[in-house]
């Protein structure tokens, strides 16, 4: 290799390699300050209320095959007070139905639960926006969580994040708005790379410890787990105000942070699972879905991010074969990918090994976001489980999700 290239990749390559050693060691450091929702202290007892404490609202547009069960965990709740609002969306196959039915013996059974059927969307709104401001309005908890239709939770998981977000265990912990990480129900090799990888680039890009800060401009909202004081929701103007957003969860997120109210967050293995995608076609299909919009439908900024990721993320091992002293940074940068696997490892279960797949995930990833891109610009818009969303609309609507 000639020798000024060499330099020139050399120093380029101790660049990334010191980016990634600085992101994980202060990753390593600070991570554990977020709190642990498994920590004994949060599962104390509380005096039940007669009126619910917490309405959870699940929207679901033709989830047959996961809604039953999954509102079956929530009807399985102890230790506080909850009414569960179901939402059919417009749904085609069985979904209203079951819903129904389980409703019916859970009100038998003296537990609270009802459903709202939607026939039509109203103009300028996405779906599941509207199904969650509809069921929010019909809501009578002084806390509101926003869930999805195949999300599983533990008998405890509510009672838990309630004596967090109260601050019954510490008053720092008190919060407006509580996102709990939720665990991901991972079943083959691709799905565990493709996580794997997201947990790389967010030590990168993410300083989840800062969320509390109110100083920090970092925020955080998930759809699986998004729990929020109802006066505070309402006096944010609620789903109203995102009536055309597809990061919805992001978007709440950032609005709670921007409005000055109160964000946590926490880790709680296994309270909260979910199968995000099935298999690695199912990963791509699900970043397909989303990433443009996570770049808020900007071309530039898309392609921008892609180079970005491949050249700090992909590019030193690329340079390796070329020089024996192009080894040396991609070894620094797999070590610190071990290093920060070896700590998700607690919350995961993905083995720390898979940090050898890094590269190969992150193409994928990089692939899966261009292609996100081509598809939206060349449909003209998002299909969204059976609505078309013109990307036009979109844009228009999209607000910032950091």
């Amino acid at each position: 290799m000639h020798g000024a290239l060499l330099v020139t990749l050399l120093t380029l390559n101790w660049l990334i390699a010191l980016l990634w050693v600085i992101s994980t060691l202060q990753a390593l450091r600070n991570l554990p300050k977020i709190p642990d929702l498994l920590d004994a202290r949060f599962g104390a007892p509380r005096e039940k209320s007669e009126t619910p404490e917490i309405s959870v609202i699940v929207p679901a547009k033709n989830e047959e095959e996961s809604v039953e069960a999954a509102l079956r965990t929530l009807l399985a709740i102890e230790g506080l007070t909850i009414e569960i609002v179901a939402v059919d969306d417009r749904s085609t196959d069985a979904t209203g139905a079951i819903m129904d039915r389980v409703a019916a013996e859970a009100m038998a059974a003296g537990r609270r639960m009802h459903v709202l059927h939607v026939e039509e969307l109203p103009e300028g709104w996405m779906g599941k926006t509207h199904a969650m401001a509809y069921a929010a309005r019909h809501a009578a908890g002084r806390w509101l969580l926003f869930t999805d239709a195949d999300i599983f939770f533990t008998p405890d998981s509510l009672l838990r994040a309630m004596n967090f977000a109260e601050g019954r265990v510490a008053k720092e912990h008190e919060a407006d708005h509580l996102v709990v990480f939720p665990s991901l129900i991972l079943k083959s090799f691709g799905e565990r790379m493709m996580i794997a990888v997201f947990q790389g680039i967010a030590a990168l890009s993410s300083r989840f410890w800062k969320i509390p800060d109110p100083q920090a401009k970092e925020s955080i909202g998930v759809g699986a787990f998004n729990m929020v004081r109802a006066d505070v929701y309402r006096a944010m103007g609620g789903f109203e105000s995102l009536r055309m957003e597809v990061l919805e969860d992001l978007r709440l997120g950032v609005e709670v942070k921007r409005q000055g109210y109160r964000q946590r967050v926490a880790f709680g293995k296994g309270m909260v699972r979910v199968r995000w995608a099935v298999g690695l076609a199912g990963m791509v299909r699900n970043i397909t879905k989303n990433f443009f919009a996570v770049f808020r439908f900007t071309v530039w900024i898309t392609v921008l991010a892609c180079a970005g990721m491949t050249a700090f993320c992909v590019g030193p091992f690329l340079a390796a074969p070329f020089a024996h002293a192009l080894l040396w940074p991609a070894a620094t940068v797999l070590f610190m990918l071990f290093l920060l696997y070896r700590y998700y490892r607690r919350y995961t279960g993905i083995s720390t090994w898979y940090c050898v797949t890094f590269p190969l995930g992150l193409c994928v990833m990089v692939y899966s976001i261009l292609r996100s891109m081509v598809v939206t610009l060349s449909s003209g818009g998002v299909q969204w489980r059976g609505t078309f969303y013109p990307l036009a609309e979109l844009k228009k609507h999209a607000g910032p999700v950091r």
